[in-house]
């Protein structure tokens, strides 16, 4: 197929992000949430569905949607019930989900995504509650499905988008955007490897210019961005050569095979009503006051967009420094802790990416964890602006240095190693003589028009000196002595 033909059509695409948050005990009952246990160790009686037994709810799953709902601007909603979600599969042992249908706790909203140079704002219709299903395993008999039951409950927010986005790139940043902001609230460690966050992609495609909506395809439990993009992209040429060869996209639900590259159905895609939603009668209505949800406002953390902001517009940092300082809570925080012992805000944000950053991501630690208080990193920075020793200096070698003793300062460690930068001028001048006098065919080429040679002389000093030199005197005296 000539491929100018996929110009002519644009991809109409609609999430439905499940978080999984990282409370200590599932949804509806007590059992454990701790990923990685042994299969099925984490059940009871509730989450296996004995007869008999009740759910009751988990307070801390109602706070952390309350946290996700204000960062994302929704409307809180006071009242919320919960539903019963009916469906047939193994790994749900009560043949039902409980979910929220008619009031789910969030409505409204909105996520900012950047794509290049561009803000675009992508809206949410809701945010509901609801339990996790199990783990259907079907790689590890050729005749039978193992059922892995400890995930069976995990409390999930499920945030489901307007079907605003129209390329693979739009949703990874939007998934991107929301793996940030989880971990900024501490709702959930946004992990899309182990299954903490993953996403259905509703998919239709229409001609650029049309505002009507088609038939839509939904890729399930798609836990990589990689796998997303590739996805997307095949699922948009499928439906294109459809509707050019005059065929309609069938409503389905689609699994997407990595290794293939291509999407194949499940089954028919459901609508509300093959779900037979009705309210669990196990568990009331739940009531959320104006003072809970203020309280929850009020201990909510910075958020990166705001942080963004103030780094950009109050601390003139660049947008490229801004977005690595806020890419993780801890980084940013510790840049705030820092600015407040030190104006040299550029200073600070060159630190914390260059030095403090690394050094964390190497020895896998949080910054908050970082061996050197932020007073003790102002004086670091302010040696250099004091003229004391040179930036090159304080970096390569009383840095390293002030990791292996955070107890001593800086400044001592600069005089212990002889490294405090020479700024007298007899000192300076023996200096500047030796390097033209053991030059002199460059001295007459600097005399002849090539300025340049002054970073050669430079260059001469700085070694001899062993980084001694003040660069800004020493400079002033080369030209100086050199255009005599």
């Amino acid at each position: 197929m000539d491929t100018s033909i996929f110009d002519k059509y644009e991809t109409v695409i609609g999430l439905e992000i499940h978080v999984q948050l990282n409370t200590k005990s599932k949804a509806f009952c007590s059992d454990a949430t701790q990923f990685g246990s042994a299969p099925n160790t984490q059940v009871s009686v509730v989450s296996l569905a004995h007869p008999g037994t009740l759910p009751r709810m988990n307070k801390q799953q109602i706070i952390n949607a309350v946290r996700l709902g204000l960062a994302l601007d929704c409307k809180i909603n006071p009242t919320n019930s919960f539903d019963r979600k009916n469906y047939f599969y193994a790994d749900l042992p009560k043949g039902y989900q409980i979910t929220q249908d008619n009031q789910p706790i969030c409505l409204g909203g909105e996520v900012p995504i950047k794509i290049g140079e561009e803000v675009k704002t992508i809206r949410l219709h809701h945010i509901h509650m609801e339990e996790d299903a199990g783990k259907s395993i079907h790689d590890k008999h050729p005749k039978h499905s193992y059922i892995d039951l400890n995930r069976a409950g995990v409390p999930l927010l499920e945030i489901v988008t307007e079907p605003d986005l129209r390329s693979a790139d739009e949703v990874d940043a939007l998934m991107t955007k929301m793996r940030q902001l989880v971990r900024y609230l501490d709702i959930s460690d946004g992990n899309m490897e182990e299954g903490s966050m993953r996403c259905d992609c509703n998919i239709s495609i229409r001609l650029k210019g049309e505002t009507h909506f088609n038939e839509r395809c939904e890729i399930k439990n798609v836990n990589s961005m990689r796998f997303a993009k590739r996805a997307i992209n095949y699922e948009f040429k499928r439906q294109v050569k459809l509707m050019e060869k005059g065929e309609k996209t069938l409503q389905q639900t689609l699994n997407f095979n990595p290794e293939t590259g291509v999407t194949t159905p499940i089954r028919s895609k459901e609508n509300a009503h093959d779900y037979r939603y009705f309210p669990d009668p196990d568990l009331p209505p739940v009531q959320l006051s104006e003072d809970f949800i203020q309280e929850i406002k009020a201990a909510l953390p910075p958020l990166p967009d705001a942080l963004y902001q103030q780094f950009t517009k109050q601390y003139k940092l660049s947008d490229y420094d801004a977005n690595i300082l806020v890419e993780e809570k801890e980084t940013a925080l510790f840049f705030l802790d820092l600015i407040k012992h030190t104006k040299n805000y550029k200073a600070a944000a060159n630190l914390m990416i260059n030095k403090i950053r690394p050094y964390c991501q190497e020895h896998k630690i949080s910054s908050s964890d970082f061996p050197i208080a932020g007073k003790k990193l102002s004086d670091f920075i302010q040696l250099i602006d004091d003229g004391k020793v040179s930036s090159a200096i304080a970096y390569q070698r009383i840095f390293p240095a002030l990791i292996e003793q955070p107890n001593n300062t800086p400044l001592a460690i600069a005089q212990e190693l002889n490294l405090l930068q020479e700024s007298d001028e007899g000192f300076l001048e023996k200096l500047v003589e030796e390097a033209i006098a053991k030059n002199p065919d460059k001295v007459k080429a600097y005399q002849k028009g090539k300025k340049g040679l002054i970073g050669f002389f430079m260059g001469e000093i700085m070694r001899s000196s062993k980084g001694k030199a003040d660069p800004k005197a020493t400079n002033a005296l080369l030209r100086k002595m050199l255009e005599q």
